[in-house]
């Protein structure tokens, strides 16, 4: 067990490697009631054509990865999420693009719980019956999403900017693809993706580090893996371009929504140099973008936007790109007015003292963050399968220079990489 302390956070992060590869990682928050923990495998929706080292090439259908994760719950004995309602916790899990998470919060029977989220999710159980049984609870998943305004016009932009890579596809996939699954390709995946050296358990709260360990170390011994070659994940090369200037969807809606944003030509990066780029693009977008600045003044007051306008930076080292918007009564209006104040702002660049103080309102919320077990597991996850780590943003937001964000700004905002997504009424 090694510690990492982080002495101007007054955080102490354990973390060991078992045997078998599993990363493990305990941040004891004395004074806590609540205990969260996450059992994560770095796998996602985009990871549908990959090889592992010594075996052949697979292709599986689209939507797999959370099809699997919606199967890992299902036990011989029952549903899982009764055995941990009987535990006094709440369990959930999630599917992201590039990630899928098991996870349960309580406040008492911490042990039995997490060896009941190490022990569901490293024993999975797929037969004919209970897989043809989840493709219809699926599909009408599937059939929900397709149906609300918010998921299309965020999925519709991704379409209109990505035509190949993977992550243009909706994550649950689609009825024709979840159709092909069967529990012959759930091992597959399960065994390529759930091997423990692919995996990470974090534990946030009100803990003893050496005593989750010693459990976690038991538990492994218990199990055998045999050792497991890198996996390759195989992309096809998506042009550099837009896959399309714009996307418009048809729903019954009170006001159009509109999502605009801008595809990332420059990819690869990976760690520290990912975390930086991340956190300059996001702090660009809230000087740009964020309710205290000019432009979204301007836009409040000539009625484009509500409060549901926002804007967000999703990045991986094989994509990147924002999305911004939100709903208005005017899409045409908002986009003219939203290019011709960002033109001006990229040309001028931001002042000394906006800057500063969008730092610190980033650093602030940090802060605040690092209060919430919750969202320290997600993001702590999130950054280190990406290679990089939760508890740098800290010294990398204050080492960020206004001339390197008025950079990072004009890097990304190129017009030719627009993107604009809508769903209005029939």
């Amino acid at each position: 067990m090694e510690a990492i302390t982080y002495d101007r956070l007054q955080e102490t992060l354990y973390r060991e490697t078992m045997d078998n590869g599993l990363q493990v990682y305990v941040l004891p928050k004395p004074g806590f009631q609540k205990t969260y923990a996450t059992f994560s495998t770095k796998y996602g929706s985009i990871d549908n054509h990959f090889r592992v080292a010594g075996e052949d090439e697979v292709s599986v259908p689209d939507g797999i990865a959370h099809f699997l994760e919606h199967k890992m719950f299902e036990e011989p004995e029952g549903d899982i999420f009764a055995k941990f309602a009987s535990q006094g916790a709440s369990a959930n899990a999630f599917t992201s693009f590039d990630q899928t998470v098991y996870l349960f919060s309580a406040t008492e029977n911490i042990k039995e719980n997490l060896e009941t989220l190490i022990n569901f999710v490293q024993h999975p159980y797929f037969t004919d019956q209970n897989v043809e049984k989840e493709k219809g609870i699926i599909g009408q998943e599937i059939g929900m999403y397709r149906d609300n305004p918010d998921w299309r016009v965020y999925f519709g932009l991704i379409e209109a900017m990505y035509g190949v890579h993977p992550v243009h596809i909706d994550i649950a996939g689609t009825v024709e693809s979840i159709g092909t699954i069967t529990k012959e390709t759930l091992y597959t995946c399960y065994n390529a993706f759930y091997h423990p050296s692919n995996m990470l358990l974090f534990i946030v709260g009100g803990v003893n580090a050496e005593e989750v360990f010693q459990l976690v170390r038991e538990n492994q011994a218990t199990k055998e893996y045999k050792p497991q070659g890198v996996i390759d994940r195989l992309f096809d090369e998506e042009p550099l371009a837009v896959n399309e200037k714009r996307r418009e969807s048809k729903l019954p809606v009170s006001l159009p929504k509109c999502l605009f944003g801008f595809k990332e030509t420059k990819l690869g990066f990976e760690g520290e140099e990912l975390l930086r780029r991340d956190l300059a693009t996001k702090l660009a977008l809230d000087l740009l973008l964020g309710s205290s600045t000019r432009l979204y003044q301007k836009l409040y007051d000539l009625d484009l936007i509500s409060d549901s306008f926002s804007h967000e930076y999703n990045s991986n080292p094989n994509y990147a790109f924002s999305a911004i918007g939100g709903d208005t009564k005017d899409p045409e209006r908002l986009m003219q007015v939203i290019t011709e104040e960002i033109k001006s702002v990229t040309a001028a660049g931001f002042r000394e003292e906006d800057f500063e103080r969008a730092r610190k309102k980033k650093i602030g919320g940090y802060l605040r963050m690092l209060n919430s077990p919750e969202n320290i597991a997600h993001e702590f996850t999130r950054y280190r399968f990406r290679g990089g780590d939760l508890f740098q943003v800290l010294p990398v937001y204050e080492s960020l220079t206004l001339e390197e964000v008025n950079t990072r700004l004009r890097e990304h905002i190129d017009w030719e990489q627009l993107s604009v997504s809508l769903v209005v009424s029939p």
